[in-house]
């Protein structure tokens, strides 16, 4: 009995030598029988490198805060595909939080997962980690696919990578692994994707057509622009290996070259690329994505480029070219497939927490909608994930008195999520903020109103002081900026209000301005709804109750 005392002691004594020996080498070797590592995060924690090696050859690195006390939150990588696989973890931090890390078929808690406090219910935000640009939108074979920049380790900006979430209506969506990871050309900033299907590029297999990629490879040093393909609808994909196919900080003694927009320019049969660089957007042109000439340049833009034609009205026979940066200032002109000629412009139609928003290509002629998501800058008190996208709008050219003008309204199939609830008309502000009342505490609500002025001040709809809507008709203001009516005399303004646990969306005279912000909360103030301003009339007044697009 003695021995075999002896002996247990000793096998533990050992096993507690080589875990201290694992952790003051910053080491742990897993075998891969789950889908998820689950990793411990502190915030308080500085970022220190952290690699995953199988069978001698780095699978990933990125910087993490790793937990070596109790976790303010847990991340995850999805190692599906390295199932049966050893996986090597070394990190350049204090090496006690690696004990923490195992493996499971959920994320740490998956139990609660969309229904965190301040996850917002109508908005896509990511499963865990940080997000801003959306990237690569598509629509192929049914499904609406949604790239975005992402930090999969981290509620805050760094390890730039693509995210990756698919949708059949663009309101409900399902998350996917990360789709492209930073390598030795950079991390992964922002681009788009097309279709090749004629094959241009090389890329296709059999009948099956790639989808191609378009990004930023970012370093300290410089920004190059890279592709890479997918033949199984963007789940997997293989990097170009003659990355990159575009160099040109030399040519504008600039480290800012970044985030390509590609779309296929038919009538001159050539692939168009439109890339910010250094104090605007240049044109550069292609016949099979991998070798780009360059043609033109338009100042005065800055960041995630676009550029698309809509027609004026709806009429298909007369159309303008719209050219936008990621501040959402726009231009109107023309473009011959080589140079876009400015005609008009520039002009906003969206300001708030939208940034870098992109429109979907591939959209079926059959469908002809321009389709535009833009990134919320919006926080997410004491959750483990930060920022959101915004709702899917459709945009259109409209003639308005002071010319063509781009709207911006959510797209139809925003409206499955809300159910009316009531309505009235002709209200004084106390009638509406009495039938208000009921919803003030509501964590999702959509408000439509149209109100009219009595004198040339001030007047909105504020949510516990917050102003949703302040429209200055003296200064001709609304949220502090310029708006005149397309009636110019007239005193009325109408809004739809869309309302979610963290944000707030705002859409007025059908689009012809829209504006987002971040929800505030107050617990000191209870008041509520209230509509304001000197004896103002709530000519229209309606409330939809919202569902979840996580349920």
């Amino acid at each position: 009995m003695k021995n075999i005392t002896y002996t247990v002691k000793l096998l533990v004594t050992v096993l507690i030598l080589g875990i201290c020996n694992q952790i003051n080498a910053a080491e742990l070797t897993i075998k891969v029988t789950k889908q998820y590592l689950n990793l411990p995060i502190s915030q308080q924690q500085e970022r220190k490198k952290m690699t995953f090696e199988v069978n001698g050859k780095e699978e990933r690195s990125f910087v993490i805060r790793l937990a070596n006390g109790s976790p303010e939150y847990w991340v995850f990588c999805d190692v599906s595909a390295l199932k049966g696989k050893t996986i090597k973890i070394s990190y350049e931090g204090d090496g006690s939080g690696l004990t923490k890390i195992y493996q499971a078929d959920e994320i740490d808690g998956q139990d609660v997962l969309y229904e965190e406090k301040n996850r917002p219910q109508f908005h896509f935000t990511t499963k865990r980690g940080w997000i801003n640009d959306p990237n690569g939108m598509i629509f192929y074979e049914g499904e609406y696919h949604l790239f975005y920049q992402h930090n999969p380790y981290e509620r805050e900006w760094e390890n730039m990578s693509w995210g990756h979430a698919v949708s059949k209506d663009m309101i409900h969506w399902q998350e996917l692994p990360t789709a492209l990871f930073p390598d030795d050309l950079g991390t992964m900033f922002s681009g788009s994707t097309v279709i090749d299907y004629q094959n241009t590029a090389g890329f296709n297999k059999g009948k099956t057509p790639a989808m191609v990629a378009a990004y930023t490879a970012n370093t300290a040093d410089k920004q190059t622009q890279c592709i890479a393909y997918s033949l199984d609808k963007g789940r997997t994909w293989t990097k170009y290996s003659r990355n990159p196919v575009i160099d040109s900080k030399a040519k504008w003694n600039s480290v800012d070259t970044r985030d390509p927009r590609i779309f296929w320019y038919k009538p001159g049969k050539h692939w168009v690329m439109v890339l910010n660089e250094r104090d605007g957007h240049s044109i550069y042109t292609s016949d099979n994505l991998k070798d780009w000439t360059y043609q033109s340049h338009t100042t005065g833009f800055w960041e995630c480029p676009d550029l698309f034609e809509l027609p004026v009205d709806g009429d298909k026979s007369k159309t303008e070219w719209v050219m936008y940066g990621a501040s959402n200032n726009y231009m109107i002109g023309s473009f011959d497939g080589k140079k876009f000629t400015p005609e008009a412009g520039k002009y906003y139609y969206v300001t708030g927490t939208i940034y870098a928003a992109q429109t979907f290509t591939n959209i079926p002629e059959s469908d002809g909608r321009r389709i535009q998501i833009g990134w919320g800058r919006v926080n997410h008190p004491g959750m483990p994930f930060n920022g959101m996208m915004l709702l899917p709008t459709e945009l259109k050219l409209k003639t308005t008195k002071e010319g063509v003008r781009l709207f911006s309204e959510p797209v139809k199939e925003t409206e499955q999520l809300f159910t009316p609830v009531d309505k009235w008309s002709a209200l004084s502000a106390d009638e509406a903020n009495s039938h208000l009342k009921p919803f003030a505490d509501a964590g999702t609500l959509r408000i439509k109103a149209k109100i009219k002025l009595s004198h040339a001040t001030s007047a909105g709809i504020s949510l516990n002081g917050q102003k949703i809507l302040d429209y200055d008709m003296n200064f001709n203001l609304v949220k502090g900026m310029f708006y005149s009516p397309e009636d110019r005399t007239s005193m009325e303004l109408s809004a739809d209000i869309y309302i979610d646990k963290t944000s707030i969306e705002v859409f007025i005279d059908g689009g012809a301005y829209s504006y987002s912000m971040q929800r505030k909360t107050d617990d000191q103030n209870k008041e509520g709804f209230r509509f304001w301003g000197t004896n103002i009339e709530v000519k229209a007044l309606e409330v939809f109750s919202v569902k979840s697009i996580w349920k």
